[in-house]
């Protein structure tokens, strides 16, 4: 059963509210303003509620908000829907449709379809971020996970912790996935804040990377979807792929694809690097 997170509920609606400028809500724009954003009295307006209630929530000391009051500072904070489901979360509250059966356990039908995916980098994972399953193509696009020590084989173990991580991106694009891969975590650490797993990884990352500390006070919250990214790779050179994740929340597990758009460089420089293969990775470890 979920329950209220206050002390994170309320860092959440200080770092939304100050996010905001009065123009978002159809306010007077006001340049003597002191601090950044919205006034807590502008969003107990909007959302229709006491400015009293609004403050002890933001002091982490309010009672448990009700879905309704909840729904009503979803829509004052302009909150996208993961944002209003983290919302939800911190407070308690289940989210309509929401549910995971978190399991490691990679269906059949998913590993062969990896396996028909010969041509194409694709990947399992959890929303942890744990890499539970991929094909040839990943292994010799980004390195072969099965030869790293378990507790390693994890999205964002590799980002902050693995030193050569840079290595295999653009500097904007390696920036980008630290934010996306920390707003990714917080969204799921609050839908299942009792995740013991879940919780040591995120502490393990506070304490290993101070990147991922300074990311994770900032409250971004996001899943992972389709998103586009370019691979150093240092045989086959620069690869620009398109990437689809495709969820699977009642397994909480996610298929992961990198495409090269037909006739581009990208896709001439996969078809090489299916020719190669893992060769080079494996003349690296022996």
């Amino acid at each position: 059963m979920l329950k209220i997170d206050r002390p994170e509920l309320a860092a959440f609606l200080r770092t939304r509210r100050e996010r905001l400028r009065p123009e978002d809500l159809g306010l007077p724009a006001n340049s003597r303003r002191r601090t950044a954003g919205l006034r807590r009295e502008e969003v107990a307006m909007a959302a229709g509620m006491s400015v009293d209630y609004y403050i002890r929530l933001e002091q982490a000391r309010g009672p448990q908000p009700s879905a309704q009051l909840l729904g009503a500072l979803s829509r004052a904070l302009r909150l996208t829907r993961d944002e209003h489901d983290h919302l939800f979360h911190l407070s308690g509250v289940m989210p309509e449709n929401d549910g995971f059966v978190p399991t490691d356990h990679v269906r059949p039908g998913v590993l062969h379809l990896l396996d028909k995916l010969d041509d194409t980098p694709a990947l399992v994972c959890s929303d942890r971020g744990d890499m539970l399953a991929w094909n040839a193509m990943q292994a010799a696009l980004m390195g072969d996970p099965g030869r790293l020590p378990v507790e390693q084989r994890n999205i964002a173990w590799q980002h902050f912790c693995n030193p050569e991580a840079a290595e295999f991106f653009l500097p904007e694009d390696f920036a980008r996935n630290g934010e996306n891969t920390v707003a990714d975590l917080r969204a799921g650490l609050a839908a299942r804040p009792d995740d013991a797993r879940l919780r040591a990884l995120v502490e393990e990352l506070k304490a290993r990377s101070q990147r991922f500390a300074d990311l994770w006070e900032r409250h971004d919250v996001a899943r992972r979807r389709a998103d586009h990214k370019t691979v150093l790779h240092p045989v086959v050179g620069r690869i620009d792929l398109d990437c689809e994740v495709m969820l699977s929340p009642e397994h909480d597990q996610r298929l992961i694809i990198h495409s090269a758009r037909a006739g581009s460089p990208a896709q001439q420089a996969l078809q090489l690097l299916r020719v190669i293969g893992t060769q080079r990775m494996a003349e690296v470890d022996t």
